[in-house]
């Protein structure tokens, strides 16, 4: 395909690119026990269209800032091709990508001005001075940095300091915006503020975007699409709404949702019955279904139950282990105990009363559970 029949297709592009770290003699690093650690990258693909914002999570270590700095150009892919606007990135060098890049850490001259720092990239690029002022004051008013700009960064909040770091990025109108966890240093209300900001900024301009995070809050309410990785390897790219409804693996279903989803071995027999550690349930979707499997269940779908109440007699005794009460809502931690002890988290609207050790019972909406394989893969069953 030639550049101008591949131009227009994605905005960015990952094809089969992996990465691995070597020391100083070209060997892999190697873990404490000595073995040989995985690859960072292992045959990535990513196809990202113009506009869209795409927000890579998953633990520390699984690849996402790798990814993030080979688009940057920051690290050379071992193998695979990355393009941006159809054009192939091998040896381009990172002033040459029409990227920007918004780190962690502010990466601010502490010498200049807000003003001169939000400048400098243009200055760098011999944009006159006229122009450069100009876009400045636009960058200023968007992230509401124009009372800052005679200050110098050491004068500045936290979250100032980003907002200059952002403006800096823009004022440069890149065809391409990466964001390496930006928020990760900033309290929690700073981060659900700057979020909101980010989210809206960045639509308003219509740039392409990679949002790197470890934070699924941060995915869930910033993207336009997920991409979940782990260990090197993408396992599933989805709106959040998709991811959240019908994770590809049960390391997707636990990673996306607060309190995270509650999984249980469990045993279908073929006919529609299902045993999920201590539930006995019985539905239509499980006929398929036959052999050992994980079930997955969200907190919300698991309800407390009161004698005399339908379905009572299928509900499990657990017992209150803990209790996180939140305001308009409490979560909970059950355990049935014994030698096969199961563990529940539950979501209760409201102040949860009653004292921990108490006895309740519990039954789950049958119609709402996922199921997985057991095997390795633990794909998603129809």
């Amino acid at each position: 395909m030639t550049h101008k029949e591949r131009e227009g297709t994605f905005e960015i592009e990952l094809n089969a690119v992996s990465k691995a770290f070597v020391d100083a003699s070209g060997r892999s690093l190697r873990n404490a026990e000595g073995k040989a650690t995985a690859p960072a990258l292992a045959s990535v693909s990513l196809a990202v269209p113009k506009g869209e914002l795409l927000v890579i999570v998953g633990p520390s270590g699984c690849g996402k800032s790798t990814t993030l700095r080979i688009v940057a150009g920051l690290e050379e892919a071992d193998s695979g091709e990355v393009w941006i606007a159809g054009r192939a990135m091998k040896h381009v060098p990172p002033q040459d990508r029409d990227v920007a890049m918004v780190f962690q850490g502010y990466a601010l001259y502490p010498q200049m001005t807000v003003r001169e720092n939000l400048e400098f990239p243009l200055k760098m690029q011999k944009v006159e001075t006229k122009a450069r002022r100009k876009r400045a004051d636009e960058a200023a008013s968007m992230l509401r940095l124009g009372p800052l700009m005679a200050r110098l960064p050491s004068e500045l909040s936290g979250g100032e300091r980003q907002r200059v770091a952002m403006g800096r990025a823009i004022v440069r109108t890149p065809r391409v915006f990466l964001f390496d966890e930006p928020l990760s240093s900033l309290d929690s209300a700073l981060r659900q503020e700057l979020r909101l900001e980010i989210g809206a900024l960045v639509r308003e301009l219509g740039v392409t975007s990679i949002y790197v995070t470890h934070d699924q809050v941060e995915a869930m309410t910033l993207a336009d699409r997920i991409c979940v990785m782990q260990k090197g390897s993408v396992l599933q790219v989805a709106s959040p709404r998709e991811m959240y409804e019908s994770p590809a693996t049960p390391f997707v279903a636990t990673f996306l949702g607060t309190p995270r989803m509650n999984l249980l071995a469990g045993v279908a027999d073929g006919s529609g019955g299902l045993v999920a550690g201590p539930f006995r349930l019985e539905s239509p979707p499980f006929a398929r279904a036959s052999g050992k499997l994980i079930v997955g269940v969200r907190p919300d779908d698991v309800h407390l139950s009161n004698a005399g109440e339908a379905g009572f007699e299928r509900a499990a005794r657990f017992v209150v282990a803990a209790s996180e009460p939140l305001g308009a809502e409490t979560h909970l931690v059950l355990r049935t105990g014994g030698v096969e002890e199961v563990e529940m988290r539950v979501r209760v609207s409201g102040f949860y009363t009653r004292p921990l050790g108490s006895v309740v019972f519990v039954t789950l909406d049958a119609a709402r559970v996922h199921l997985f394989g057991a095997d390795a893969s633990g794909a998603r069953l129809p």
